[in-house]
């Protein structure tokens, strides 16, 4: 539904050059929720804005649902009514809401059908139709500064699906949100994500929402993208940040004559008691230094760092045991190492 090739953006100014993106590629299947996460100033704002052009691509291209935006950018009038009609079915949720204080909440969800030039009358039977979709069909005249956090969001939410989009953008729509509501606004969104067939692409700087809701995700970092893929496949890739991210895990090695291990659980392991038969089963003390569990996508999932003694060469048997039982097994200091502290910053 999205794909972007070799984008790159470059800002410029006093006589400076930043480059906020450099040679992205990002491919983002129908039908999913896809998240993007990383610090700040990673690129991800930059990112989402050239996806659906409000900010214009130094070089490269993007593709939403099989029209590329950036041939059409500065291409004449003709064009540039196909630019429009192709962003209309682009919807864009914001941080800060961009909400008109001077109108109603009915008022603000019509706006963009107003640009449509749809009548008075579809005008108002979509924005109340879309008002009770997001749950706040009794605030349709009230003003935005009647309305918590949590509802001027889900205003915005229903502004964004005025226009019948295929693409949901989201721009750390939760980040401003106290933890209650953000959870309520990522149900709403997953929600509309399954009811709509909505394609829904997020930034966030948060793990959670990429825990909470993500199909799959993407890692920024200066201006890149250097991890991607579906949340499983992350959990089942050694040595991946985004999967150490998720699921932190810490503690270091009693002595020199032990073996420090990351085991990942995940689908019909992640209900087994393996480690308590890794134990019976080759006679050893386990010593379990940390572990993180948590539900994605209606699945227990989580990482446990646990300590063998002996040193490695003598647990090749018992890590071998634990990887025929499905989970994915990373030696502290051989195949695996702990998540950066530029993600784990991410993952508070």
């Amino acid at each position: 539904m999205i794909t972007t090739t070799g984008l790159t953006k470059v800002y410029r100014s006093r006589g400076r050059e930043v480059t906020a993106l450099d040679g992205v590629d990002l491919h983002v299947p129908e039908g999913e929720v896809y998240g993007v996460i990383g610090q700040s100033g990673a690129g991800k704002s930059s990112l989402i804005r050239c996806v659906n052009l409000l900010e214009k691509p130094t070089t490269g291209s993007v593709t939403v649902d099989g029209v590329d935006l950036t041939a059409l950018a500065g291409r004449g009038p003709r064009a540039g009514r196909e630019l429009r009609e192709a962003r209309s079915r682009i919807g864009m949720v914001f941080q800060h809401f961009n909400l008109l204080s001077s109108r109603t909440v009915q008022d603000n969800v019509e706006l963009p059908l107003e640009i449509l030039g749809k009548t008075g009358r579809e005008r108002s039977r979509k924005a109340l139709e879309l008002l009770d979709l997001v749950g706040l069909a009794d605030k349709a005249k009230s003003y935005p500064s009647q309305l918590s956090g949590g509802q001027k969001q889900r205003v915005g939410i229903a502004r964004a699906l005025a226009g019948d989009p295929k693409v949901l953008l989201s721009d750390e729509a939760t980040s401003a949100l106290d933890p209650e509501t953000t959870r309520s606004i990522l149900e709403l969104l997953r929600d509309l994500n399954r009811q709509l067939g909505l394609t829904v692409l997020l930034i966030t700087h948060e793990m959670d929402v990429v825990k909470t809701i993500c199909d799959s995700a993407a890692l920024m970092e200066h201006g890149r993208i250097v991890e991607s893929g579906t949340v499983d496949e992350l959990l089942a890739t050694p040595g991946s940040e985004l999967a150490a991210a998720l699921f932190p895990v810490s503690g270091e090695a009693s002595g020199e004559e032990r073996t420090v291990v990351d085991v990942t659980f995940h689908g019909e392991a992640a209900t087994q008691p393996v480690i308590s038969q890794l134990s019976r089963t080759y006679n050893i003390d386990i010593s379990i230094l940390g572990a993180a569990m948590d539900t994605v996508a209606g699945r227990q999932v989580g990482r446990m760092r646990i300590e063998l003694p002996g040193r490695f060469e003598e647990n090749v048997v018992p890590i071998g045991f634990l990887r025929e039982q499905g989970l994915q097994v990373e030696v502290a200091g051989r195949d695996g190492e702990a998540a950066p502290q530029l993600v784990k910053e991410g993952a508070k």
